[in-house]
């Protein structure tokens, strides 16, 4: 064989490995969405492309029957390509022993590195860059190619799934969207410039909706406005005039027997016609939805849908109100300070290493201000001030601290047993900001849950 035709050969073979690389990696790395999107625009071959992603077996035998006879008929070529011609090369100024050596490796280095540049490398690099154009193009021939070697393609893959199946592997992918692979993706358009640092947070409020609990977002008891029925009118025009809200619930006897609720505009309308203002007067009231504080965020708003109100009274296992939330409360959950930005910080940082957090701060956002996966025991609570209280196993008072996940935090203020405030510091890594001996009260992991129905 000349060298003319050993080179014709080589670069054929390297041609043909660069397709089977492109035809690999294109498969693999195509994105099942973009092919979603090209077969409802009418592409027939990215519907047949779905359809070998879900089953790949047969299309990888042919990659890899393919690859390997390539690369055999590549090393008995090139062998005898290069190695004649470079050792009689070398032979003018070496000993024939030693030029053939040399020609030998220096052969097969050449032969090595074209197929590993443009018979691996390449192919596959353009095959990550433009999966799905390149895997549509590839698409056809590698059909051909599977109807060609259809017996050897059907021993190699029913040997291989028998394999899998004796190794007890999965024989498909999970072609399953998660939560995670969303974020995942905001995360990449943002960081590429796609999507804004909002709009990326706006999409992680969204999803965490299905996991917060309403108790994360609602007004807590104590916060609440509320009316008694009995309340006579200049009480009611002096709560309006001190705590102007859109709605009120209104209540027999206490809080925990709410009977409805009323619009504040309902009571604005009577006072601008001179009406007096009597919550005995049934049409001013209206039917309450009352939700368990077990529910997510996103139950939650499913709730509202059907019922197609916007306030809720949230009610524990015991019935007795915990508190109240509304469609904006969940609103600002998802949209951060984009909604109502006038209110209250809950979450104040005071430097690099410092934060003034209120006790009544979902976990949820305290997680997120201090960069925290989790904090101990989070089933049990869904405030900050629920947290202090189970690591304490006790109600906190001032100075009280606790120390976990590389963060010190400390009581500040206490009002009634409700905990204001609360300083969360950052520790050094060397413990130099630790607080002194015997200042923090130890976190002892929680008692074992009580069991047989009574008071500890």
């Amino acid at each position: 064989m000349t060298l003319t035709q050993s080179l014709l050969i080589i670069a054929l073979l390297i041609v043909c490995s660069a397709f089977v690389a492109v035809a690999e990696i294109s498969l693999a790395a195509s994105r099942r969405l973009r092919l979603s999107q090209l077969a409802d625009d009418g592409d027939p071959r990215a519907e047949k492309a779905l359809q070998l992603q879900e089953q790949p077996g047969d299309y990888f035998t042919v990659v890899q029957v393919g690859q390997n006879a390539i690369s055999i008929l590549g090393g008995i070529v090139g062998e005898g390509a290069f190695s004649g011609t470079i050792s009689n090369a070398l032979a003018h100024w070496l000993p024939q022993s030693t030029a053939q050596s040399l020609g030998f490796v220096a052969s097969f280095l050449l032969i090595t590195s074209l197929f590993i540049l443009f018979a691996d490398l390449l192919p596959r690099r353009l095959g990550m860059i433009a999966p799905e154009l390149l895997l549509l193009r590839v698409l056809r021939p590698m059909q051909l190619c599977m109807r060609l070697f259809r017996p050897v393609v059907w021993f190699y893959s029913r040997s291989t799934d028998m394999l899998i199946k004796l190794l007890g592997l999965p024989e498909q992918r999970d072609e399953r969207v998660t939560s995670d692979d969303i974020l995942a993706m905001t995360e990449a358009g943002t960081a590429a410039g796609v999507l804004a640092l909002r709009e990326q947070q706006v999409i992680a409020n969204v999803m965490d909706l299905n996991s917060r609990t309403v108790a994360s977002a609602m007004t807590p008891r104590d916060d609440v406005a509320y009316f008694l029925r009995d309340d006579p009118d200049h009480v009611i025009r002096a709560r309006i005039a001190e705590e102007p809200y859109s709605t009120y619930p209104v209540c027999e006897g206490d809080i925990d027997h709410v009977v409805g609720y009323v619009d504040a505009k309902d009571l604005f309308q009577r006072v601008l016609n001179n009406q007096p203002i009597s919550l005995q007067d049934d049409s001013l009231l209206h039917r309450v939805l009352i939700v368990p504080d077990k529910l997510t965020l996103a139950e939650v708003l499913d709730q509202f849908q059907q019922v197609r109100e916007d306030f809720a009274v949230i009610l524990n296992e015991y019935s007795l109100v915990v508190g109240v939330v509304t469609l904006n409360d969940v609103m600002s959950t998802v949209m951060g300070d984009l909604v109502s930005p006038d209110d209250e910080e809950q979450i104040v940082r005071r430097d690099d290493n410092s934060w003034l957090i209120d006790g009544i701060t979902p976990i949820d956002d305290v997680l997120h201000a201090l960069d925290l996966d989790e904090l101990p025991h989070d089933e049990e609570y869904a405030t900050l001030a629920g947290f202090l209280m189970v690591m304490l196993r006790r109600v906190p008072r001032r100075t009280d601290s606790v120390d976990w996940g590389g963060y010190k935090f400390e009581v500040i203020d206490v009002d009634s047993y409700r905990i204001d405030q609360v300083l969360v510091t950052r520790l050094s890594a060397d413990g130099a900001n630790l607080p002194p001996a015997g200042s923090s009260v130890p976190a002892p992991p929680p008692p074992a849950a009580n069991t047989d129905g009574k008071n500890p």
